[in-house]
């Protein structure tokens, strides 16, 4: 039943994940171009320079804002991280058999 319950969260957090991708996408480039932007503005010498990077960056800001459902990508992207884990660290289930009779000397070493 775990490992049902695992993939099917796999499952669920693979297709938001898909579903989300090209958000990601517009969101990791348009907060790379913000932070050019800013990089170009604190090496601006020019009061024209400074102002050109300034309408860089707030349209790279809007830009960054209207990605904000990436964040959701992210999420299922942290989902399927907790799936993987959880799959690969789950380990067998020993069962030993109930009759004594099966291993009659670790029962006589702890009936002594």
């Amino acid at each position: 039943m775990k490992k049902f319950a695992l993939f099917l969260l796999g499952a669920v957090s693979l297709i938001v994940l898909l579903s989300q991708l090209g958000s990601m996408i517009g969101l990791i480039v348009s907060l790379a171009v913000l932070y050019f932007a800013f990089k170009k503005f604190n090496q601006a010498a020019s009061t024209g320079g400074k102002v050109l990077w300034a309408v860089v960056g707030i349209i790279a800001l809007c830009f960054s804002i209207g990605n904000v459902p990436a964040i959701i990508g992210v999420a299922a992207l942290a989902g399927l991280y907790f799936v993987y884990k959880a799959w690969k660290n789950e380990r067998p289930v020993i069962v030993e058999p109930r009759d004594p009779f099966d291993h009659f000397e670790k029962e006589w070493k702890e009936f002594r």
